[in-house]
């Protein structure tokens, strides 16, 4: 019953407005400074075999620089953006920003990053949804232009990850890397084009397993907060690896079965880009070819909001007009969910 309603839906979605959304260009930044799994070796007690082996991981860049913040990465890649589609500043009606790491608490990184690439007749704001930023942020403006409140909208995901990385701490500081990455969203009269579906999730029960304990205004910045180093990531491993695998799972089964897809429909399978062995679970219980499933960890790390639409423009050169993709993500909340996409470039 449910999938039939979620087909009607769709079709009465599709006849009741005149264009979808699609996305239209891509771009992605991420910095120069590489860290090896052998420098972390020599600032914690790990190794470059214990970190592949759990994680996949063998380097992640990291921004250096004194007073730069997420909003430098997301500036290079929305002017690389705007450079790339020859899109006039002027045009940009909608600045959205995934990030867990605002340069400031306020105001938003999303306004910061419109003043700096010059974007004066756009709204902006920020999106906080962890490591589910970024589809989060998508299905916001999907909406807004299938509302047709805008036409020109850019979603960026900027995540300076190693400002809330404890590098003391041989659990965590393996895992995250710096990047951003930006999408232009716009409308089209295409059949079966742009982003089709979306589904979303959060349980609340995870805070205390994915956390930055202190900081906010539960618990303020104080001397005891930071001698206690409760500034940087909290993770509790297992718990996280076994809520991700379900639930990436769980909401990619629900994705497809909405949109009667099967495994051989899909052409590309793009998840939050967290840890190699929760990527290969969560493809092989699917059952899609590995081939079909884009990873970019091994060199980037986890760059929460980031990792996907970073993962999509690092191999856009496979990706065609036509393309069903679906993405999926889990991050702190815990949030997750899934989306169905046709490629549109």
């Amino acid at each position: 019953m449910q999938i039939f309603r979620t087909y009607l839906f769709n079709r009465i979605r599709r006849t009741v407005f005149m264009y979808n959304a699609k996305i239209t260009g891509i771009a992605s930044y991420v910095p120069d400074y590489i860290l090896t799994n052998d420098e972390l070796s020599h600032m914690v007690d790990t190794n470059d075999e214990w970190i592949t082996t759990r994680v996949g991981i063998k380097e992640r860049r990291i921004l250096k620089g004194e007073g730069l913040g997420s909003s430098y990465m997301g500036k290079i890649a929305v002017d690389r953006l705007l450079e790339s589609t020859g899109t006039n500043p002027d045009d940009i009606e909608l600045v959205i920003c995934a990030t867990s790491n605002p340069d400031y608490r306020f105001p938003s990184t999303a306004s910061i990053i419109a003043h700096k690439c010059g974007l004066n007749h756009c709204y902006a704001y920020d999106i906080q949804a962890a490591c589910a930023g970024f589809i989060v942020s998508l299905q916001a403006a999907t909406a807004y232009v299938r509302s047709g409140l805008y036409k020109k909208v850019i979603v960026v995901a900027a995540e300076m990850m190693s400002s809330m990385t404890n590098y003391e701490d041989r659990t965590t500081c393996p895992l995250f890397g710096d990047a951003a990455a930006a999408i232009l969203l716009e409308p089209t009269e295409e059949e079966n084009m742009g982003v089709i579906d979306g589904v979303f999730h959060v349980d609340g029960e995870g805070l205390p397993h994915l956390v930055m304990k202190a900081g906010g205004s539960a618990y303020p910045a104080s001397h005891a907060t930071i001698d206690a180093r409760e500034h940087y990531v909290y993770q509790e491993g297992r718990a996280v690896y076994k809520h991700a695998v379900t639930d990436m799972l769980t909401s990619s089964l629900e994705i497809m079965a909405r949109n009667r897809l099967t495994v051989d429909d899909i052409d590309w399978f793009v998840p939050h880009q967290a840890n190699l062995r929760i990527i290969e679970a969560v493809g092989g219980r699917i059952g899609i070819a590995p081939e079909k499933v884009l990873v970019n960890i091994q060199y980037r790390g986890n760059t929460s909001a980031a990792s996907i639409p970073l993962c999509l423009d690092e191999n856009k050169d496979k990706l065609k007009k036509g393309d069903k993709i679906v993405l999926t993500a889990f991050g702190a909340g815990f949030t997750w969910g899934a989306m169905y996409l046709i490629w549109g470039i």
